[in-house]
């Protein structure tokens, strides 16, 4: 049950503030199904932006950068389910569990975030009733609708990561993560590591766990889908071209592996 003190609060979402999340290719054909938790760095008007710069959100610490354009276009290439949350990372993530520390992070990539210091529970909560709950609610309700009518999902986690992080360059242009279930993980590291050109990281430059990590352990390993998290580095996605060029080379793939992984389900 909500916490009392939120009919005290004003409202977290006002009139003039967008959707929480978009959904494309509501009706696609494709097994695949793609969420990209960080798309979006919008924060509601009535937080002011959280008492930050417009500059700060826009860094890597507000939003996945370019991860919202390339899920798009590989959406459309695929013909393939896809949902986008449109709020900052820093107002909520969506790709933490309720107990994480990082939720909603008082400071992120040394930067100091103003409207997270000192929230009461009611005001955590709030957010989480208003954008975390609702989106996870959105794929669930997509993905036991799949089921229901007993087709197929292969499930992509879609991220990006910053080329620096605490001075130390990350040398990989793309990461393949995964938890327990390593089936999708090990065939998409090795297909693009075939690519020839890239640098690709094995759980780099991040691991994933059920303490750190919502989408897989819920959605994906929870339903025992076959599931993949996927990381680009930003710099490689940053403008169009970026984009479109890894959601071409990404369809190709992902089409070439499509039997091999229904075979696992």
């Amino acid at each position: 049950m909500a916490d009392a003190g939120l009919h005290a609060l004003p409202a977290l979402l006002g009139v003039g503030d967008p959707a929480i999340f978009s959904v494309h290719r509501a009706q696609g054909a494709s097994p695949f199904l793609l969420l990209a938790d960080h798309a979006g760095q919008r924060v509601p008007s009535a937080l002011a932006d959280l008492g930050l710069p417009q500059a700060e959100l826009d860094r890597h610490i507000g939003w996945d950068i370019g991860i919202g354009g390339t899920t798009r276009a590989l959406a459309e290439r695929l013909d393939a389910w896809a949902i986008e949350q449109t709020y900052s990372r820093l107002l909520i993530d969506c790709n933490r569990p309720l107990v994480s520390p990082t939720l909603i992070p008082e400071v992120s990539d040394h930067t100091v975030v103003p409207g997270n210091a000192g929230l009461s529970p009611a005001q955590r909560q709030q957010r989480i009733d208003a954008i975390h709950a609702p989106y996870h609610a959105r794929i669930d309700a997509e993905l036991d609708t799949r089921r229901d009518a007993e087709r197929p999902t292969l499930l992509v986690m879609m991220h990006s990561f910053t080329p620096v992080m605490n001075g130390a360059e990350r040398p990989w242009h793309a990461g393949v993560l995964y938890h327990q279930d390593a089936r999708f993980a090990h065939a998409l590291l090795q297909a693009l590591r075939d690519e020839g050109d890239l640098v690709v990281g094995d759980n780099e430059p991040y691991s994933v766990n059920s303490s750190s990590d919502y989408a897989v352990p819920v959605h994906g390993e929870g339903r025992g889908l076959v599931h993949v998290e996927l990381e680009i580095r930003q710099d490689l996605i940053a403008d169009a071209a970026g984009q479109q060029a890894w959601a071409e080379r990404l369809a190709r793939i992902f089409s070439a592996l499509q039997p091999r992984l229904l075979a696992f389900g």
